[in-house]
């Protein structure tokens, strides 16, 4: 085949920002047919292009390519290109944003045709694409900065589409301050680089280090530290997790594109991308490795309860991100990706699928008014149940290898730290399994728990999805049923390119990342696969073991003795009620942090220096300016008397001053 151009990887990024520009500027005189359109071309193209990409590089045997040396910013000892690079890992982030991604824009072209606003929201959805693509294709850190600020901006605009509900604007507005947080830490971590290195490349900066093997810790270790803060901002990590539950007040096909495809996944990019840095950090290796273990559980336990359909899969998200965390943390980088890659697969299926149930009960997301949908809408069950099964990680789905593959890497981390990580990260995937079947059981069997009735269409914004325009319950159009279909195969065996030596595979996609993950721990494992065999075997039976127990708990309060649940709510109602209320975190934040910013800001920005010292600093000079100019006024009456008074008082100031005025100076 013809190789690729170097300069055609410009064009990944740039069509879906045609198509924000065309949609954006004449969008609103379009036809929808027309926005739909201009919408898939400019992402279907970067696929096309990612997957020609790839093979250039297979059929080449490359190892990276960077296209654009054009000088972007200099100043006498810093330089910066305007340069794109591939590897790959960027390969694989690559058809994680462009294909998945493209499968969201398809489902979007059903889920919102009715909508007000439908050209918008395909120009958010563009502009969203653009940056994450940028910030994944960047070759240094700057420009990664602006992909990151970028989806931080699109995903604002999506997340607060129905801008008329409040809930949504505000969550909106909560992910876009949260983010902000986590961006300082970026923005200190880049500064330090510049200090120490004096660059912003990856090449430059990861070279020097690998130059200097002395270098472990120190300044290092802060660098690290503050890349985490900003990871944990966009991957929704303890303590900025926050933002990403609401996010969900968006339309679900933005709750599938930030939760599996683009936003979150760009904390996760980072730290793998930076693990040059980190693997000099202990310290900041192990934070990584906490954190990660207490997002997961912590989320997974607040998804046992919640009753949204839509909630449960957010807190899901932040859950697995956890996960990715905890295999970054323990130096698996390439378990991460992998994990990042089969996430994106099912938890984009399981979004899009609770859309689907959405749009069939006209807007419903309580799953305690749902009930029987197994037969009302099958296609969208079998889809859906394939992302559960996957998301559980029963074995031969996708979400089996890789979440195995990070608690086995968990294990046989050195040290007591990796036995204890690893049975939190077990004790997450007994809970994972349980509420992702407890979300199936009460949302497909059991008694039908919803009127029946002809559906209306909603109000524009005050509804997530559009309402089934028809007579009552009904499976949703083939244009949102494709994407569930190859996304639920995708879910069964999208895994398969990582089975394990254990398990009678090659481990292919470990071995793929392997030239961009050489010389840490993760790489070590690779060359000493013919080892622990036995031990991967049997881990893997016990985190099986894990999910089955939580299907048959699930089965036992859900199916069986569905009245169980309610009496052991009733008779843990502490625990229960903890959990509903998300911890009461927010709470928390709300009295601790956000008052008292607000209560600073009010009274003693607002009032003590805006109002007080600026204001009264501008009144006091604009009360002495009328004082001096109403005095003036006096002088200038036009009074010729006057002014001969005025002359004589000024000749006799002079005369005085001219006369005591060297005796007066002495004296001072």
């Amino acid at each position: 085949m013809t190789p690729m151009s170097p300069h055609l990887i410009w064009f990944i990024p740039l069509l879906p920002f045609a198509g924000f520009l065309v949609n954006g500027l004449l969008g609103r005189r379009l036809t929808r047919n027309a926005v739909t359109g201009v919408a898939l071309f400019c992402t279907a193209l970067p696929v096309a292009l990612v997957l020609w990409l790839t093979a250039t590089f297979r059929a080449e045997h490359l190892l990276s390519l960077t296209t654009g040396h054009h000088i972007w910013i200099q100043t006498s000892s810093l330089q910066i290109a305007f340069a794109l690079a591939v590897d790959h890992l960027t390969l694989v982030m690559l058809a994680v944003v462009t294909g998945v991604g493209f499968l969201i824009h398809i489902y979007s072209a059903g889920y919102m045709a009715h909508e007000e606003g439908f050209w918008r929201f395909f120009a958010y959805l563009n502009l969203f694409m653009f940056f994450m693509l940028t910030l994944v294709l960047s070759a240094n850190f700057l420009l990664l900065f602006v992909g990151w600020e970028g989806v931080g901006l699109a995903s604002y605009l999506l997340i607060g589409f129905y801008f008329t509900k409040d809930s949504a604007a505000n969550a909106g507005k909560k992910a876009f301050i949260v983010n902000r947080i986590g961006d300082f830490g970026f923005l200190l971590a880049m500064f330090l680089m510049i200090a120490h290195f004096g660059s912003l490349s990856f090449g430059s900066v990861f070279a020097q280090i690998g130059m200097a093997p002395q270098l472990h810790g120190g300044f290092l270790t802060a660098i690290a530290l503050c890349l985490v803060l900003g990871a944990a901002g966009k991957s929704a990590q303890i303590p900025l997790y926050i933002w990403l539950p609401d996010a969900m007040e968006g339309p679900t096909p933005v709750s599938a594109l930030i939760h599996a495809a683009t936003m979150v996944t760009a904390g996760i990019y980072m730290v793998a991308r930076c693990h040059a840095i980190f693997d000099r950090s202990a310290l900041a290796l192990a934070v990584v490795a906490i954190i990660g273990a207490l997002t997961a559980i912590f989320a997974a336990s607040i998804g046992m309860v919640q009753t949204d359909i839509k909630r449960v899969l957010a807190y899901s998200t932040v859950s697995q991100l956890g996960y990715m965390f905890l295999a970054c943390g323990v130096g698996a980088y390439s378990a991460a990706i992998f994990h990042l890659l089969t996430h994106a697969f099912f938890k984009a299926l399981l979004f899009l699928a609770a859309g689907s149930v959405i749009h069939a009960l006209s807007g419903e997301q309580d799953m305690r008014n749902m009930g029987g949908l197994r037969h009302r809408i099958p296609v969208t069950f079998w889809t859906m149940t394939a992302g559960v099964f996957a998301i559980a990680g029963f074995p031969g789905f996708s979400g089996f290898f890789s979440k195995d593959e990070i608690l086995y890497r968990t294990f046989m981390h050195p040290g007591a730290m990796g036995v204890v990580l690893w049975a939190v990260g077990l004790l997450t995937a007994f809970m994972t399994a349980f509420y992702m079947f407890r979300l199936w059981y009460l949302t497909f069997f059991g008694a039908q728990r919803f009127e029946d009735h002809p559906a209306h269409a909603h109000e524009a914004g005050h509804d997530d999805g559009q309402a089934a325009h028809g007579h009552g319950v009904h499976e949703s159009p083939w244009i949102m049923l494709a994407p569930l279909v190859v996304l639920a195969i995708l879910s069964v065996c999208g895994g398969w390119i990582g089975i394990p030596f254990a398990l009678g595979g090659n481990n292919y996609f470990e071995h793929f990342l392997a030239p961009v993950f050489a010389g840490n721990v993760s790489r070590q494992m690779v060359e000493t696969a013919g080892t622990g065999h036995g031990m991967e075997l049997l881990l893997a039976c016990v985190s099986v073991l894990a999910a089955v127990l939580g299907l048959l708990v699930a089965d036992y309060f859900y199916r069986r003795r569905p009245d169980a649940a309610a009496k052991l709510a009733l008779s843990l109602r502490g625990l229960h009620s903890t959990l509903v209320h998300k911890y009461w975190v927010d709470e928390i934040y709300a009295k601790v942090i956000v008052m008292p910013l607000l209560m600073l800001g009010r009274y003693v920005l607002f009032y003590g220096v805006d109002l007080g010292v600026i204001g009264g600093g501008t009144s006091a000079a604009a009360a002495a300016s009328r004082g001096a100019g109403g005095l003036l006024r006096r002088m200038q009456s036009g009074n010729i008397r006057s002014y001969a008074g005025w002359l004589a008082a000024g000749a006799a100031i002079l005369l005085a001053f001219t006369i005591f005025g060297r005796g007066l100076l002495h004296i001072l």
